[in-house]
């Protein structure tokens, strides 16, 4: 099968982010032909003059819908694309130059009818958004439970940077209407249509995760609402392991409570964790400061994906709530 690549981009209010990601795909380095589908959701800010700019320099379409949230909005690009292969990024993405070389010499070689990519961090990016990338991607922490080299053929793409065949869009019907979670929430679907899914580590993006500690916060709290729905509607996908950030969170403030009582055992233990992190982020960053700015971010990531967590998980399994209706803020109406 000759594949047809065409990128679904949705934009909210973005369109400094999108200006920077649109040059990026001029700098590709391939001889691929392929499209850019820009879905603007219903935003404010519009960046419908960022795209004319690009008009001669790319093939790129641009559609204007109302906000219905991401997972809706990259349905109707994919409705609208060209292609018989799409790639989902964000807004916040930028594509290194042989982004689309190694996707296509990927899937030639192992095809699989989605796949998904890693994040990095670009050397321009802020301080801040090094040592969130560092927390949301390093093995220490929970970032590096959403995959690693070994994850081929379990593997869950998330939609900053993920590939999906029309065949499987079509079958499974896209992205739901959760949000966050509407990535993997896609991925269990696809698995249970007997579709395979893959990880490209060559395949990076650049990530920027524009977002200050606040926001950062309120995005891993709400990832840790969305997972026991997730458990909730895909039971076979639980595992221990999304436990961690809660007994974490919960094990760092008992620690500290035994200090009243002199018992500092517990303490030192995660004091150690933290100095192990440290050098690692320093091994990984090679600076000090972002090194010190990761042991904040990874306090916030636990304890703010703990936090959601364990509410959801009462809330869900055991006071049996109705997801949609106990949790609203997570879930889009339909456009």
């Amino acid at each position: 099968m000759q594949l047809q690549f065409s990128f679904i981009i949705p934009v909210y209010n973005r369109p400094d982010e999108i200006q920077e990601l649109l040059q990026s795909f001029v700098g590709l380095n391939t001889n691929t032909t392929f499209e850019v589908v820009i879905v603007e959701d219903g935003s404010t800010i519009p960046s419908k003059k960022v795209v004319d700019n690009f008009r001669s320099k790319l093939d790129i379409s641009y559609f204007f819908k109302e906000n219905s949230g991401p997972g809706d909005s990259r349905n109707f690009g994919m409705q609208q694309a060209k292609g018989n292969y799409f790639i989902i990024l964000d807004s916040d993405c930028i594509l290194p130059k042989n982004y689309l070389f190694e996707v296509e010499k990927s899937l030639k070689q192992n095809y699989v009818d989605c796949f998904g990519g890693p994040d990095a961090a670009h050397e321009s990016f802020s301080d801040l958004q090094k040592a969130i990338n560092f927390s949301m991607t390093s093995v220490i922490t929970t970032g590096g439970i959403r995959g690693n080299k070994k994850s081929v053929d379990r593997f869950q793409p998330r939609s900053f940077n993920m590939g999906i065949s029309k065949e499987a869009f079509l079958a499974s019907k896209g992205f739901g209407l959760i949000h966050p979670g509407e990535d993997p929430d896609l991925t269990m679907r696809l698995w249970n249509l007997g579709y395979r899914t893959k990880l490209i580590p060559e395949a990076f993006v650049y990530h920027k995760r524009r977002i200050s500690w606040n926001k950062f916060y309120r995005q891993v709290y709400k990832f840790g609402l969305v997972r026991p729905i997730l458990n909730k509607w895909h039971p076979s996908t639980k595992k221990m392991t999304y436990w961690f950030p809660t007994l974490f969170s919960l094990g760092f403030i008992i620690a500290v409570f035994l200090l009243v009582f002199e018992v500092k055992l517990f303490i030192m233990l995660y004091a150690l964790y933290f100095v192990l992190t440290f050098l690692i982020a320093f091994y990984s960053t090679k600076n000090v400061w972002v090194s010190l700015l990761s042991l904040i971010a990874i306090n916030i990531q636990f304890f703010g994906y703990g936090y959601g967590f364990l509410k959801s998980t009462l809330a869900v399994e055991v006071f049996k709530k109705n997801p949609e209706t106990h949790f609203p803020n997570l879930f889009f109406k339909p456009s």
